[in-house]
């Protein structure tokens, strides 16, 4: 069964966002990657791991860490 990632990552600019795609796309076994400019957010599904995402991020220099979803309490 596919994880979905989520991390929160630093987006300033295009050039950015092309050195992340271009990292996570060289992790194996992913199926679908996206990017959320607005959010600084990166989505990767398929047999993979935040922790894996995260290293490959910092290793283009990106502070990258794990998405966390706050919503409000009704």
């Amino acid at each position: 069964m596919a994880n979905v990632v989520e991390v929160k990552v630093g987006l300033h600019c295009d050039e950015c966002i092309k050195k992340i795609l271009k990292a996570i796309k060289k992790i194996e076994d992913i199926e679908t990657y996206n990017v959320d400019k607005q959010l600084n957010k990166v989505i990767v599904t398929g047999d993979v791991t935040t922790e894996e995402v995260i290293r490959v991020l910092q290793k283009i220099g990106k502070n990258a860490t794990p998405w966390e979803n706050t919503q409000p309490n009704c």
